[in-house]
């Protein structure tokens, strides 16, 4: 069982008690819904798109990725510039995928 969600501008493919870096998002309490479900998928080789699903996830924690040098170069110029980008990111554990009012979740 796994359903394609979209946040942040990315799909992912999620499943009950997957644990996945997103992009970051605020949130008060330690629970996110995510309600944008792009297919869901039962069985292998089978994807649908169900008229009304959402999935929960739990955050946690929150950080920054490892730093991404950004080099430029201009031969026979004298020009060069350096410069470095972290990605913050929110790492979230998914708990359920509802579908259709049918609930999935992690086996424990």
């Amino acid at each position: 069982m796994f359903a394609v969600i979209r946040t942040g501008g990315k799909q992912y493919r999620v499943a009950p008690g997957d644990v996945l870096k997103i992009e970051s998002v605020a949130s008060d309490d330690k629970t996110l819904e995510f309600s944008d479900v792009l297919g869901l998928s039962g069985e292998a080789g089978s994807m649908t798109k169900p008229s009304s699903a959402k999935v929960t996830a739990e955050v946690v924690g929150e950080g920054r990725a490892a730093k991404i040098l950004v080099f430029h170069l201009k031969r026979k110029k004298q020009y060069k510039k350096m410069q470095g980008h972290r990605q913050n990111f929110t790492e979230v554990r998914i708990k359920a995928i509802e579908a259709d009012g049918v609930t999935y979740t992690a086996e424990k």
